[in-house]
């Protein structure tokens, strides 16, 4: 029996980065956008993770491609963003996706792990957007930001770093939306239980 799937026609053929694509959620989305029909997926994958999703090649009929990239760095996000729009001549869609707890350490924790979890779960996010921010003005595109629930609850114990990376990001999500009012983008925030939407109507006003 074949594998149900939804299809959204106006996914077709958009080119789409994906942070953190070769496992779990990056994994289960990329596989998404393989089946929109024809088309191209940029994947993008955290150093030192196995293969996975992300692996170049086609799923449907949709062309896809990885690169092994450290979204930590702000200068491997440039190239992420550079090496995508050579390769593809577009970018339609970023979802800054990457993200790990690196650990679940005491709040007293060295203050290089803390920067450690704020560069790869914020300022990653940041970085992937400013980079790809250009493109997708010009062609009336979208960022999603994968949140946590963490970022509500605070998480749990020795998580306390990691749920508040998350908190920034669920904050820099709406105020990014905001500050994009009247450029052609779209900007939404998503976690693995709700997701937090701003449509371009609502842009400027306060909502949950």
């Amino acid at each position: 029996m074949p594998e149900p799937r939804l299809v959204i026609p106006d996914l077709a053929g958009k080119v789409v980065l994906i942070t953190g694509g070769s496992t779990g959620i990056g994994a289960a989305v990329a596989r998404g956008f393989a089946g929109q029909g024809q088309g191209r997926d940029r994947l993008s994958r955290k150093r030192g993770l196995g293969p996975g999703a992300g692996d170049g090649g086609s799923s449907r009929g949709r062309r896809t491609d990885s690169v092994r990239a450290d979204v930590a760095s702000p200068a491997d996000c440039e190239r992420i963003v550079a090496e995508t729009t050579t390769r593809f001549g577009c970018l339609d869609g970023l979802i800054n996706n990457a993200g790990l707890m690196l650990g679940r350490v005491p709040y007293e924790a060295a203050d290089e792990h803390a920067q450690a979890v704020f560069d790869l779960n914020a300022r990653s996010v940041v970085s992937m957007t400013r980079a790809a921010l250009a493109w997708l003005e010009r062609n009336g595109g979208f960022v999603i930001n994968t949140t946590s629930i963490t970022a509500r609850n605070g998480g749990g114990g020795g998580a306390v770093l990691y749920a508040a990376a998350k908190g920034f990001v669920s904050t820099l999500t709406r105020g990014q939306a905001r500050e994009l009012i009247g450029k052609d983008s779209r900007q939404r925030g998503r976690t693995g239980r709700d997701r937090d939407s701003v449509p371009r109507s609502l842009l400027g006003r306060s909502h949950d």
